[in-house]
């Protein structure tokens, strides 16, 4: 009976399968005909679809104009720009490729600006200790340097000097650094003055 049972079983199973292979030609090709008679079906889109369109950059991004602008009319500017940074160096690279001879420094230690910028100075280095007193006594021997825009000055380029942390700087300080641009025409200065939510600048005479 076991033996029954199951060559049975084989039989309807073997039966099933000529079935389904006997049926699918015919139903490939009534989906076939069926399709051509129809002609292509549109094509699927989401509710939401829109077609895909580029994102523009920022025009800051592509060439500084209006930065460029702003500061050859006010001749100093002051510059907040956020604090993860790339903003200002960007702005950096756009002057330069303007023509601009860019000189980046910071404003600790700048002592008069004028002086610095300009002429011999003299400089005093920190006293490290364990020296002789005998000449310079414990505040060091002062040293002659360059000037800071010693060799920006040459030529006719103008002149870019970017100040970072300039929030240190005094009222006298700023004041005199704008009328050193008013006196120099070919300098244009950059001042950071701290950090901000977006990148904006505004005249340094403003904040006097």
């Amino acid at each position: 009976m076991l033996e029954a049972r199951l060559a049975d079983g084989r039989r309807q199973r073997h039966k099933r399968k000529y079935y389904r292979m006997a049926r699918r030609p015919q139903s490939q090709a009534f989906a076939m005909g069926l399709n051509a008679a129809l002609g292509p079906s549109p094509p699927r889109r989401l509710p939401n679809w829109r077609p895909y369109a580029p994102r523009r950059p920022m025009p800051l991004l592509l060439s500084g104009r209006g930065f460029r602008q702003d500061l050859e009319r006010a001749g100093a500017i002051a510059l907040f720009a956020p604090l993860e940074g790339g903003a200002e160096t960007r702005l950096l690279r756009r002057m330069r490729a303007a023509g601009y001879r860019a000189r980046l420094t910071s404003a600790r230690g700048l002592g008069d600006p004028e002086a610095f910028l300009f002429q011999l100075h003299g400089v005093r280095p920190p006293h490290l200790g364990h020296q002789s007193v005998g000449r310079g006594a414990a505040v060091g021997e002062v040293q002659r340097v360059m000037p800071l825009l010693g060799v920006e000055l040459e030529g006719q380029a103008p002149i870019l000097l970017w100040l970072l942390e300039g929030q240190v700087l005094s009222t006298a300080e700023l004041a005199s650094l704008v009328d050193i641009t008013k006196r120099e025409p070919r300098l244009k200065l950059v001042v950071e003055m701290g950090g901000a939510r977006q990148l904006r600048w505004q005249p340094l005479v403003e904040l006097l």
